[in-house]
């Protein structure tokens, strides 16, 4: 059976995952649009309240992130699934009943925003850990890349798509299509033919942390998963430092329009697009070492092509650069993410899959909030030239801990 994308959608149970995936894509593209009209303008809520509505949506995988992955090793994942998304159908579902009977308040939704997040992480948590049940370990890399193809349509068009919802059938009733959509995507979940073993009992009186220390252990000692995982943490506290000074930058101290600054976006997407599209082919020529390496580069490549603005008042070539850079970056995050997400897949055992998993993203999450914090210090003081610039380096030093350690010669085939 070859590794090459289009053979891997012929799977069934692949094929309903991914249907199911792509479906919450473009869900969650919509209700992230929806979420913030609702927020400004529906509740009106101050600046404060939208900052801490904002940072409640990192906060389930800060609490609870190591806790669920522990527990999707024991645990069932398909249910765990289905479970999630009917959850997440009840959720939004309120959202609407509330507003219609006056009750919805900015401290209403905040509860149900957190619930949601959290039946969020659930899911994400099981997903990770179900698609090597799915798949054979040698398409590992072209599922990944079939699900990024479409996760990156959805993020393109996505919010192109939740405008017009929004602006037909208004926010509230634009979140109660995504909770059928949710629905349908449950239905989907629950027709996947797939053998879960039950976990093995624990006989020897050890609980839920010491299955917590050991994933976090075997994850950071790991000969190539732990520079893999190390790699990925940088990069998380790259990422936030120059995406939080990029949207002040781009609209305020360069002035580009709404519509010319989400064209420069959209160019993101078309790169990684054709990035999941060329990383199977990458992974197997290069090696999952090379694939992630050159990830790596293209994201200090991009941010540093985002600095080098040409002499012009005109906002269109200045907005070239911009748009070259996001193509770049996402190109880059195209290539890596497949190889990165099969590489993982593929090596760990079935037992450390959910552990593995939220031990990476829980750094991840608090990579991201250190890097937003040392945004805000950076652009104040320096500017967000410079806040940028810094970004770059550490996309460099994220590059330089993939090829100074044994991953760089890694490959899919020795997993």
């Amino acid at each position: 059976m070859t590794d090459r994308p289009g053979e891997v959608l012929r799977l069934p149970a692949f094929a309903l995952f991914w249907s199911s995936s792509t479906l919450g894509a473009f869900t969650g593209a919509v209700s992230a649009l929806a979420f913030q009209v609702l927020i400004v303008k529906t509740l009106n809520a101050t600046p404060l309240e939208i900052g801490l509505l904002n940072a409640a949506n990192v906060v389930p995988y800060l609490l609870f992130g190591l806790i669920v992955g522990a527990l999707m090793d024991r645990w069932r994942r398909k249910p765990a699934m289905v479970l999630a998304s009917i959850g997440r159908a009840l959720v939004l579902g309120m959202i609407p009943v509330l507003w219609v009977t006056d009750t919805l308040t900015v401290w209403s939704f905040g509860g149900l925003f957190l619930l949601f997040g959290a039946l969020t992480l659930i899911a994400d948590s099981a997903a990770q850990p179900m698609l090597p049940r799915l798949v054979p370990r040698n398409q590992l890399v072209a599922a990944n890349a079939r699900l990024g193809q479409a996760g990156t349509v959805a993020q393109t068009t996505g919010p192109a798509l939740g405008g017009a919802i929004v602006s037909w059938l208004g926010a509230p009733i634009a979140i109660l299509v995504d909770a059928v959509a949710y629905l349908v995507s449950a239905v989907m979940l629950s027709r996947i033919r797939v053998e879960e073993p039950k976990a093995e009992r624990r006989t020897d009186g050890r609980h839920l942390g010491h299955d917590i220390v050991e994933g976090v252990r075997w994850t950071y000692s790991h000969r190539t998963l732990a520079p893999m995982a190390a790699s990925v943490n940088v990069w998380f506290l790259g990422n936030s430092i120059a995406l939080t000074a990029f949207v002040p930058y781009a609209l305020r101290e360069l002035d580009l329009g709404a519509l010319l600054f989400g064209l420069v976006l959209a160019m993101g997407g078309v790169g990684g697009f054709l990035g999941a599209v060329l990383a199977p082919m990458a992974g197997r020529r290069f090696g999952v070492g090379g694939a992630v390496l050159a990830g790596r580069a293209l994201s200090a490549l991009a941010w540093l092509a985002i600095l080098v603005l040409p002499a012009s008042d005109n906002l269109a070539i200045i907005a070239i650069p911009l748009g070259i850079g996001q193509f770049l970056f996402g190109l880059g995050m195209g290539l890596e993410d497949p190889n990165e997400m099969g590489y993982r897949q593929a090596v760990a055992p079935d037992a450390m899959q959910g552990r593995l998993n939220a031990s990476i993203r829980t750094v991840n999450r608090v990579m991201f909030l250190i890097g937003a914090l040392v945004a805000g210090g950076l652009a104040t003081a320096f500017g967000y030239r410079v806040t940028i610039a810094v970004a770059v380096v550490i996309f460099v030093v994220a590059a330089f801990v993939v090829l100074f350690s044994p991953l760089r010669t890694a490959r899919h085939e020795d997993s």
